[in-house]
């Protein structure tokens, strides 16, 4: 079984309930386990937030207006790709951990801990961030969709 999508979002604050509703739905449809579904939809929305937030550069052209979620539902894995068009990610960014007491910048560490698998590099290209990460998956009892 394969399920693959891929959606082209403003970077607005609305944008990222609705990439975690559509990644849910299709897991839940799939039959993937409510826990791993959970944990890959926190992980997406923090790498949409990030997007939102840092994922502009200001370009004129409007490139820089709007971020790409694709998700891969692959066999026994999901991988979840979030692309932005900005100025990338220091060198260190992901690493350090926040303060205690820091209202941001635990995004990417929580990401970190919810998906098995983590990369976060430059777009190849024009210049922003490729946040990816995948998480292996378990299946409900009853899922329709399970791979044989």
């Amino acid at each position: 079984m394969s399920i693959w999508w891929s959606l082209h979002l403003r970077r607005e604050a609305a944008s990222v309930p609705l990439a975690r509703r559509l990644l849910l739905g299709a897991m839940e449809t799939a039959g993937v386990d409510p826990d791993v579904s959970y944990d890959l939809s926190v992980a997406l929305s923090e790498a949409c937030a990030n997007a939102v937030e840092h994922g502009g550069d200001g370009a004129r052209d409007g490139s820089s207006e709007a971020y790409r979620v694709t998700a891969y539902l692959d066999g026994e894995k999901c991988r979840i790709e979030v692309t932005d068009s900005g100025p990338g990610l220091a060198r260190n960014a992901g690493t350090r951990l926040p303060r205690a007491d820091a209202e941001q910048g635990r995004g990417l560490c929580l990401i970190r801990e919810l998906a098995d698998h983590v990369h976060i590099g430059p777009k190849p290209g024009r210049g922003g961030t490729v946040v990816s990460f995948d998480k292996m998956l378990k299946w409900r009892d009853d899922a329709p969709l399970v791979a044989v």
